[in-house]
């Protein structure tokens, strides 16, 4: 108790310490925002009992008077309890919370806010402590109320009070949060050099060890993207190179994700050494892409300038023999929908439909995109007879197509199973 009572003669004979008031023309008045949506959201439920109380607006005012912050103006009834103060405003009422002016009573205004299960009550509760309470008293009592903690941390990175968030990270020795708080500071900077050299500060923060390398990969992405787009912006001023005549960029690679960064990569620097820091290949030796996120970018990099050699290649493996054969870590299902998407001849797709190893789905594929030689195959080695008379008729009269349906079915060579 003797804690207590010195912090509340501390707070009241302190000049640093003010009484919260509606009327207070600080800054930090805009962040009631949340507590006024509490009230001003919540049905205005009196009941017979309350309509001899005047009302107040958030300014303190009672509504319809035109006094401005006078005692006379504030609730007439002065002997409100904590929970009586709390459901008030649960049912939005708007109450001056000034009269909690001790310690003990401003906790167990919060313990019943807590109680109340209302997280803006709470809020509006933790806003009130927030200014009439120094800091180390608040944090010290909310370290062992966790509900009211949690929505004060909330409401700190919600207002961006990274200042005081952080306070409380360090009071709490939370020094991983408190390295992901510094963090995110970066996103404050606009100037590329400064970001990366605070991202370059960083590294030597307490993160965990997943967060630590992807800070690393962070840095090392921003540091190559300032290099790449420096290189590229000169040759593109320069005109001399081919891809950017033809294709001229459309925004700078500065500052984005690396899976952008790699379909940048793949789009305009593809057949570069693996030496060089936009080669697509060194980039995924870089930052361990997996092989499935380098194939999906690399097709849909390549099938947007229609190389259709080049994704021919992204896809032929050759083993220790010598032998060559196509191989897709995303399924070639996938293949041939981005390439439709991309309008690949058909003979390009016939060439990926025919790879889907499901014999449905190829079917359906080759159907809806018009493969007629994979529709044929497929149901000639299938030896389903009936499909395939069935097909005839959806192919042009006379065409090729036509000509090879009727050479298997009078291929007398053929078992057929129906």
């Amino acid at each position: 108790m003797s804690r207590a009572r010195a912090d509340e003669e501390e707070y009241w004979h302190s000049s640093k310490f003010r009484a919260f008031t509606f009327d207070d023309e600080d800054d930090e008045l805009s962040q009631l925002k949340e507590s006024k949506r509490a009230v001003n959201s919540l049905r205005d439920i009196v009941d017979d009992d309350d309509d001899d109380l005047e009302k107040v607006s958030w300014s303190g005012e009672p509504v319809g008077s035109k006094c401005r912050g006078t005692p006379s103006c504030l609730w007439r009834h002065s002997d409100w309890s904590p929970k009586d103060t709390v459901r008030r405003m649960q049912r939005g009422k708007v109450c001056s919370l000034e009269r909690f002016r001790s310690l003990q009573d401003k906790l167990v205004l919060l313990d019943e806010a807590v109680a109340g299960n209302d997280g803006n009550v709470i809020t509006a509760v933790l806003i009130f402590l927030k200014r009439t309470l120094r800091k180390e008293i608040l944090f010290r009592e909310l370290e062992v109320r966790q509900v009211a903690l949690c929505h004060l941390i909330h409401f700190l990175k919600e207002t961006g009070e990274q200042k005081l968030l952080l306070d409380l990270f360090r009071f709490l020795d939370r020094t991983e949060e408190v390295a992901l708080s510094q963090y995110r500071e970066h996103l404050n900077i606009q100037d590329v050099e400064k970001r990366k050299e605070f991202l370059k500060g960083c590294i030597g923060l307490p993160f965990s060890a997943e967060d630590a390398s992807h800070i690393q990969d962070h840095y090392t992405l921003l540091e190559r993207q300032i290099i790449i787009e420096a290189s590229d912006r000169q040759l593109e001023r320069a005109g001399q190179s081919d891809i950017f005549r033809k294709y001229p960029r459309k925004a700078s690679i500065l500052n984005m994700p690396l899976v952008t960064t790699l379909f940048y990569s793949c789009f305009y620097h593809y057949t570069e050494a693996e030496g060089t820091f936009s080669s697509p290949t060194n980039l995924k030796k870089t930052f361990k892409i997996p092989d499935k996120q380098y194939v999906l970018t690399a097709l849909a990099a390549r099938a947007k300038l229609r190389a259709w050699n080049d994704i021919d290649a992204l896809f032929t493996t050759k083993n220790w023999l010598g032998y060559t054969k196509k191989k897709a870590p995303i399924g070639f299902h996938r293949v041939v929908e981005i390439l439709q998407r991309n309008s690949a001849p058909v003979q390009v797709l016939q060439e990926y439909v025919c790879l889907v190893e499901d014999v449905e789905t190829r079917l359906n594929l080759a159907t809806k995109y018009k493969c007629h030689d994979v529709v044929i195959d497929t149901y000639r080695d299938l030896k389903d007879r009936i499909q395939l008379a069935a097909y005839r008729c959806k192919v042009e009269r006379g065409s090729a197509e036509e000509e090879k349906i009727d050479s298997i079915l009078n291929n007398m060579q053929i078992r057929w199973k129906n």
